[in-house]
């Protein structure tokens, strides 16, 4: 199954999806991540924690979903959270659409372990997502 993780920046919570979904998912899904505003890069917190928890952050990067046109996903997901007021780019191909309202740890301006203890938290999350598909498809 091909994935599309979409989010305003692409330097985040879709990164963090991407990541995580093309590893825990390996040999069945293929996940890329886009944003429709993208970032000149990856959010730096992003590529530390999702390497403290074993995940490769080679070719991260952040990138428009203009550049993932020939990409033809099976599933988009959008991962921004309306309740931070958020707006989420609508991805108007004929897929298969999926919301996931993640709150952005990178936005937490805290100390350094209230940072750590919001990516943390986000990633358990799509990991209970992915972990989640992965299961269902073996049913």
């Amino acid at each position: 199954m091909k994935l599309l993780f979409i989010c305003t920046h692409n330097r985040c919570r879709s990164i963090l999806c991407e990541a995580i979904a093309n590893q825990r998912g390996e040999g069945f899904l293929h996940a890329a991540s886009a944003g429709s505003a993208p970032a000149a890069s990856v959010h730096p917190l992003t590529l530390l924690y999702l390497e403290e928890r074993g995940y490769n952050i080679t070719g991260l990067k952040s990138q428009s979903w203009n550049d993932v046109q020939a990409f033809e996903p099976d599933r988009v997901v959008t991962v921004c959270d309306s309740a931070a007021g958020e707006v989420c780019p609508i991805w108007m191909g004929t897929v298969e659409k999926w919301h996931w309202g993640l709150p952005d740890p990178s936005q937490i301006k805290s100390d350094d372990d209230a940072v750590r203890d919001a990516f943390m938290t986000v990633i358990d999350r799509i990991e209970d997502k992915v972990d989640g598909w992965i299961l269902a498809s073996q049913s």
